[in-house]
């Protein structure tokens, strides 16, 4: 990609990625102007002054790095520029845990961002060189955060098959700057003040451009399968065509969950499936009804790796009763938070929440939150 400019400050989990980005530059693999700032704060705000001169900008954080860099994620959306960022999801504090969890991205997802989850390492690395065209798309001039597991993504060794740089390199293609701040011979304002008279017509743009991003992700995977082979959409449906019972389930232990599927299927004939959310903005309410309607749905199991205090369950069980008001079909629905700071969710919890969807199906009383191993 060999971005013009690369802001960051470490943070556990992200350090090690921002370390070898280092080394790339010191050895001269990329041209890229690499500015390691005091703070998170800074590193999105050195993106942000980047983009508007022109640049291609990117950075790398995690957790309570995302936090730190609240105010400056609106600035960035807000004047429309196209940073990338990788997010290597942590909990957020108090208790202090560098361990996985999605709390991060989660508290985020309303600052405007274009917001993608991987569920492995190669798909990643894949939503990273989309999320470039997507971005600078001038559909949608957006900013893109990609998260991947903490740990368990960023940490684990497994097999990737790398592109050609070459080929990336005319994937992605040249950044076409639009009002940069560095064209003297055009000079524009950024960041201006928006006063009453103009403020929600600035905002009502981002919420056309963020409509115009469902499309334009959609396209740029399909030219990505196109051009290396690698099939990538909204959401993946996973033995859902017949399904009874359905798990709704975005990052790593998505793998997991397809797994427990292919385990039950085989030694009990239990029909269950997964639909993985790769893309939670803007959110693909549709598709996944599609999915859901295209089953023999009786329950759905919504898994969240993230809270909202106070709300009905979490954040993606938010997303699929708004899914399901909005095409006026209601199925049998409980949500499960599970791995926060980092915990084991392994075989044995999916199929205890496979159980339980089975006996909501069945009529008997489900909580409407569930915490998957949990100590009692």
């Amino acid at each position: 990609i060999n971005p013009d400019v690369v802001a960051a400050y470490p943070i556990t989990p992200q350090t090690e990625l921002m370390q070898f980005f280092a080394d790339f530059v010191a050895n001269g693999l990329v041209d890229s102007e690499y500015i390691p700032v005091e703070s998170e704060h800074s590193a999105m705000s050195a993106c942000v002054g980047a983009a508007a001169a022109g640049s291609r900008a990117m950075t790398a954080t995690a957790g309570p790095g995302l936090a730190y860099m609240w105010e400056v994620l609106g600035i960035a959306s807000g004047m429309r520029l196209p940073v990338v960022m990788t997010v290597v999801n942590r909990a957020l504090s108090a208790p202090i845990n560098i361990h996985g969890d999605q709390s991060d991205m989660m508290g985020a997802r309303d600052q405007g961002w274009i917001m993608l989850f991987s569920e492995n390492a190669e798909e990643q690395y894949d939503n990273l060189i989309q999320a470039i065209r997507i971005a600078e798309d001038e559909r949608t001039r957006l900013p893109v955060m990609i998260g991947m597991d903490g740990f368990v993504i960023s940490h684990a060794i497994e097999r990737v098959r790398l592109l050609p740089d070459r080929a990336v390199e005319e994937f992605v293609g040249e950044l076409k700057a639009m009002y940069p701040l560095l064209d003297v011979d055009n000079p524009v304002t950024h960041g201006a003040v928006a006063m009453t008279d103009s403020y929600m017509e600035f905002k009502r743009q981002q919420r056309e451009a963020m409509m115009n991003a469902y499309k334009v992700i959609k396209e740029v995977g399909e030219a990505f399968e196109e051009a290396f082979g690698r099939k990538y959409e909204h959401i993946e449906t996973y033995k859902t065509e017949d399904a009874d019972y359905i798990l709704v389930i975005t990052g790593s232990t998505a793998g997991t969950a397809k797994y427990v599927v292919d385990k039950l299927r085989e030694e009990k004939g239990i029909k269950a499936g997964v639909i993985k959310i790769r893309t939670f903005r803007p959110f693909p309410y549709y598709d996944v009804m599609d999915a859901i309607e295209a089953s023999n749905c009786k329950a759905i199991g919504v898994c969240d790796r993230a809270e909202t205090f106070g709300g009905a369950s979490g954040p993606l069980f938010e997303e699929l009763a708004t899914a399901q008001h909005l095409r006026r079909k209601y199925y049998p629905m409980t949500g499960f938070i599970y791995s926060l700071g980092g915990r084991d969710t392994n075989v044995n919890h999916i199929e205890e929440a496979i159980d339980k969807l089975m006996r909501l199906a069945a009529g008997e009383e489900i909580p409407l939150v569930n915490y998957l191993n949990l100590k009692e």
